[in-house]
């Protein structure tokens, strides 16, 4: 058995994900994006119940996807689908329409969504080694 300072109980090659991790991964990406969408057309509406409404969905898709998949690429996946979703959502048409209005509350919920990705990507669960519940240092 080897000893956990060495390291080599903690570093573990890197392998591809499997079908269906990738499968869930893109499905999350895809979920973000509708949940984007969805909160850009919420957010405006009611302000500012619709705002938070939307935050926390972007929020509660964010730590599910993290805890579903046991790892920050299920929380890194849907936040990446927000953020195509909603920045793609942001430019303006040649017709010069656009669905995000000047407001502070577009900002905010743009900024909000942003820094709920990175909080929930860092707080998300991280993978532990595998192995007994014991301390690793005893």
């Amino acid at each position: 058995m080897s000893d956990a300072r060495d390291g080599s109980l903690l570093a573990q090659p890197l392998r591809p994900p499997s079908a269906g991790r990738a499968a869930a991964l893109v499905g999350l990406f895809l979920l973000g994006a509708l949940v984007g969408l969805a909160g850009a057309l919420v957010q405006g509406g009611w302000f500012p119940g619709g705002l938070l409404l939307a935050l926390a969905g972007a929020a509660g898709l964010f730590l599910g996807g993290a805890h579903a998949t046991a790892g920050r690429g299920g929380a890194v996946a849907p936040a990446a689908g927000w953020i195509v979703a909603v920045v793609l959502l942001t430019t303006t048409r040649p017709e010069g329409d656009f669905l995000f209005g000047a407001g502070g509350g577009s900002y905010l919920f743009l900024l909000g969504g942003m820094a709920l990705a990175v909080i929930c990507a860092t707080v998300g669960a991280g993978r532990q080694p595998r192995g007994g519940g014991a301390r690793l240092g005893k």
